[in-house]
């Protein structure tokens, strides 16, 4: 089984960039199977972290940024795939 972890910030008008780098420099305390990292406007960061666990399993998480350069705090999600099935 595995579950995608979904965290996304939104950082301080101008400070995209910089929150994108804090993002990257981040260690996670275990190896998901595949960690993407994504930008949108609004100076937004998403990174969605795969991890071959159980949906509820204790799985470390990003932490939240300095206050001052995000405008709320982080928006965190947890999904499990389901199998995709073409409409008839």
């Amino acid at each position: 089984m595995s579950v995608a972890l979904m965290w996304e910030a939104r950082a301080v008008p101008g400070r995209g960039e910089e929150l994108l780098a804090w993002v990257r420099e981040q260690p996670l305390a275990g190896r998901p199977s595949r960690r993407e990292v994504f930008r949108a406007p609004q100076d937004r960061v998403l990174v969605i972290t795969w991890w071959d666990a159980p949906y509820d399993a204790d799985l470390p998480e990003l932490p939240e940024p300095a206050a001052d350069l995000v405008t709320r705090a982080v928006h965190r999600w947890r999904f499990e795939p389901v199998p995709w099935a073409p409409e008839h």
